[in-house]
């Protein structure tokens, strides 16, 4: 049966305004009872424990202050937690679960721009676009390929390093070029690769076999490290690396080692530790594009959370059941 939840925001004040324009507050107004549009930063005061003691359903995002037993005991009505981000694993205890609260992730919305992100990097990596840049800067002459590695990306092979959530958005919009896709991830089996239309493979395979690689894999004890100076030596000469993932997935030592020579190239979004020290050789490098994590929601893309978030309120409100919920048992595997 449909209910009207009493909802209450959790999360930084100006990515709450970017999430949850007027329009949109309005349309939660019609799902849900808010209680106050303005987010709690803490759950200290005075005035978020009377909020908290009214909430049934608590709308997260960036910047939302550590959510565990303790601050359970002042929601004894808290039902559902609603992420209008990404990970969950940054804020919640898993504890929480242990209470019966059921968990939802706008994952899949920040998904989308990283994604776009990825593809490009593909497009430009492979383009050799930071190399032209650079000699193009530095000589000032006409368009020159000499000493550059194969360019383009007609016919190439992309591998892809993990089937999260970005990784399937990336596998989607890499569908729009003529490449080969290969997938390394564990935990998804021979079956399941063939119904995303890839081929399954080991790291080591994927490494020999790819022009580009995009790491996709959740930041965990496994997975720290897993591309380090074994798995570089097996990329071929040219090869792209693409990390819009976890910078501490990529061994730094061994990748600046790589990269120092030009033998490969790279698009690193997010880099360990975040950020490098300033005199780390990559910020100079012709072969090397860093950005400053900046391949999740931003600026006009951050609406998308709000609007799954507020999708999902609906859902729960009218089928107690949720489109993006996160199980305890998730948390292991997931970012």
């Amino acid at each position: 049966m449909s209910w009207h939840p009493r909802v209450a925001f959790a999360m930084n004040r100006d990515d709450h305004l970017a999430a949850f324009p007027a329009p949109l507050l309005e349309r939660l107004g019609s799902v849900a009872d808010v209680i106050t549009p303005l987010p709690m930063e803490e759950f200290d005061s005075a005035a978020s424990l009377r909020v908290l003691a009214e909430t049934e359903v608590l709308i997260t995002g960036w910047g939302a202050p550590h959510f565990g037993l303790a601050t359970l005991e002042h929601a004894p009505r808290l039902r559902a937690i609603v992420h209008a981000a990404g990970t969950v694993r940054t804020f919640l205890d898993p504890a929480v679960y242990d209470r019966g609260i059921r968990v939802s992730t706008c994952a899949s919305a920040n998904a989308i721009p990283v994604a776009e992100f990825t593809l490009a990097s593909i497009v430009f990596g492979l383009k050799r676009a930071s190399r032209f840049a650079e000699r193009l800067s530095r000589t000032k002459a006409v368009r020159d390929t000499a000493g550059f590695p194969p360019i383009g990306t007609n016919g190439v092979t992309v591998g892809l390093i993990g089937a999260s959530r970005v990784g399937r958005e990336t596998l989607r919009m890499l569908r729009t070029l003529d490449v080969r896709i290969l997938l390394h991830d564990p935990y998804i089996s021979p079956a399941a690769a063939e119904d995303l239309g890839v081929e399954l493979v080991g790291l080591d395979e994927l490494c020999r076999r790819s022009d580009a690689v995009s790491v996709h894999a959740p930041l965990t004890a496994q997975t720290v490290g897993m591309i380090g100076a074994h798995e570089l030596s097996l990329m071929r000469d040219g090869t792209v690396l693409v990390n819009t993932a976890r910078g501490a997935i990529i061994d730094t030592a061994a990748l600046t080692a790589e990269l120092v020579t030009g033998r490969l190239d790279a698009y690193l979004d997010v880099v360990h530790p975040e950020p490098l020290p300033a005199d780390s050789p990559l910020y100079g490098l012709p072969n090397v594009v860093i950005t400053p994590h900046i391949a999740g929601a931003l600026g006009n893309e951050i609406v998308r959370l709000g609007e799954l978030a507020v999708d999902e309120v609906a859902r729960f409100a009218a089928s107690d059941t949720f489109d993006h919920e996160v199980r305890s048992a998730d948390l292991a595997i997931t970012a």
